[in-house]
């Protein structure tokens, strides 16, 4: 199987600002932000400050590929801004998938 996922976890009473810079860094990035090959942003119930956004890879060494982008390392410094607490990182390898 294979595949990579990250999970970024964080709250903030700012999502709006957290979408924008988002969108930004995807209009930077244009064309090379397809990194990735899924991005979905999530919202806790229990908890609306709580968000998760999920990223899926094809690979832990694209993952970390894109990690070490210059924009990629500004954009987690804007969001750290935005956040209560930092940002909380999961770096899961994906063992196995469902249609």
């Amino acid at each position: 199987m294979g595949g990579f996922v990250q999970i970024i976890e964080y709250e903030t009473d700012k999502p709006e600002e957290m979408k924008a810079l988002r969108n930004e860094m995807r209009d930077d990035m244009g064309d090379t932000a397809a990194s990735f090959g899924r991005l979905v942003v999530t919202q806790d119930r229990d908890n609306p400050r709580r968000y998760l956004i999920i990223v899926e890879f094809p690979s832990y060494e694209e993952a970390m590929a894109n990690s070490n982008r210059p924009e990629v390392d500004e954009m987690a410094k804007k969001m750290n801004a935005l956040t209560k607490g930092g940002p909380k990182y999961h770096n899961l390898d994906v063992k196995e998938t469902t249609p």
